[in-house]
């Protein structure tokens, strides 16, 4: 009997499992995760989770006992050690299993700041896993002093938590603008107004030099000449992709876990997907850091398990919650070289990126019939007129038709 054997525990490998058994294999499924709950969802653990507005159960992607309805065996906080390729086995301290199909799905681990400048203190924390969540939720008591170290959307989400739950809260950016790296100035611009609406000293151009205190932090010197006080520290730095496991079984590397058109590695025996993987795009490799992508790369690797031979075709998506704005982006922005504004109703505006004539991602805040069009236009690979889009008087549907 095939026995396909999936490393990881969250929306990539659960997405895996399911499609194996919706497209009908009976052979044997193991997914193996190394944290002692099911496989969950990460985007609320910074957000609904951390506010006290999900329990627990919620966060599952599946109930626990859905998987034995669907004869997968669940080993969970199971660690692999290694990866036996000549055996084509996995070990996991003294256990041997054995695989036919390995797919690792071991997505990706928080930078974390040098012990030197004062990381490894009691009350520094990431933002990444259930653990990480249940250990500083308690620390959220109004009037609390919060150093939030990075400018991107886990450490503005988890700003906009503290100010919501009455923290004090500064957040600091080493970059000249909050969301530097993935948005335009006009994004960072509205999440700028936005959080300052809520109380946060927000500091761009302003890296954090060392964390003080003897076991547990109780202050911070900033770049910017000050030394703040502080009860505890959120690190959202970026991520680094999970490749430990594959580096040390040889496998090839670039920019995560490379791996083919179809999802297979240099071992064709081997599978990955989700953010610990590697795509080829264009004239380069790609890789993407979404729920989007780990559900598409995990059925396009269960698909090709069966024989599909399926090449990935991404349609990047992201969203992220703050306060009551709700953002929605839809492709990829690099590259681009104009900016097109649409205001939208009751204060909702879009900002659509441009390379050359061409429509290449969208920005929506609060506007969710604006994210629908350029997505739908942009998964096409149309366009739409930049003065018609920047006309509010302009249809929006009437853009999918053009």
């Amino acid at each position: 009997m095939t026995h396909v054997v999936v490393v990881g525990g969250g929306q990539a490998a659960a997405s895996l499992v399911a499609r194996l058994r919706g497209k009908g294999f009976d052979g044997a499924v193991t997914l193996i995760g190394d944290e002692p709950v099911p496989p969950y969802q990460r985007p609320p653990l910074s957000k609904a989770y951390l506010m006290g507005d999900m329990a627990l159960e919620r966060l599952y992607l599946r109930p626990e006992s859905w998987y034995a309805d669907q004869a997968i065996t669940l080993r969970q906080g199971l660690r692999i050690d290694a990866i036996d390729r000549a055996a084509s086995a996995v070990q996991a301290g003294d256990e041997t299993i054995a695989y036919d199909h390995l797919a690792l799905c071991t997505g990706s681990r928080p930078r974390r700041l040098p012990a030197t400048i004062g990381g490894d203190l009691g009350g520094v924390h990431e933002v990444r896993t259930l653990a990480d969540v249940d250990a500083m939720a308690p620390l959220f008591e109004p009037g609390k002093r919060v150093l939030i170290v990075g400018g991107g959307y886990i450490g503005l989400e988890a700003a906009s938590v503290a100010a919501k739950l009455g923290l004090q809260v500064t957040l600091v950016e080493a970059a000249d603008r909050i969301l530097q790296r993935v948005a335009a100035p006009q994004t960072s611009e509205y999440f700028r107004a936005l959080h300052k609406s809520h109380g946060v000293d927000l500091r761009e151009g302003t890296g954090l030099v060392r964390l003080i205190g003897d076991d547990r932090v109780t202050a911070a010197e900033l770049g910017d000449g000050t030394e703040i006080g502080i009860d505890f520290a959120i690190v959202g730095v970026g991520i680094t992709p999970a490749t430990a496991l594959a580096d040390a079984a040889g496998l090839t590397l670039d920019n995560g876990i490379a791996v083919n058109a179809l999802g297979q590695t240099s071992d064709p025996a081997i599978w990955a997907a989700g953010d610990c993987a590697s795509f080829p795009a264009a004239d380069a490799r790609l890789r993407l850091e979404s729920v989007g992508n780990a559900i598409d790369m995990g059925e396009l690797v269960a698909d090709n398990i069966l024989g599909e031979g399926r090449a990935y075709a991404p349609k990047p998506w992201f969203w992220s919650d703050q306060y009551d704005c709700k953002l929605q982006i839809a492709g990829l922005s690099t590259g681009y070289d104009r900016i097109v504004t649409r205001a939208g109703d009751g204060g909702s505006v879009s900002f659509w990126y441009y390379a050359g004539a061409r429509l290449i991602a969208l920005d929506a805040m609060n506007d969710p019939r604006a994210y629908m069009v350029g997505k739908r236009l942009i998964d096409a690979g149309k366009s739409a007129d930049p003065e018609a889009v920047g006309d509010p008087a302009t249809d929006l549907k009437a853009l999918l038709r053009a």
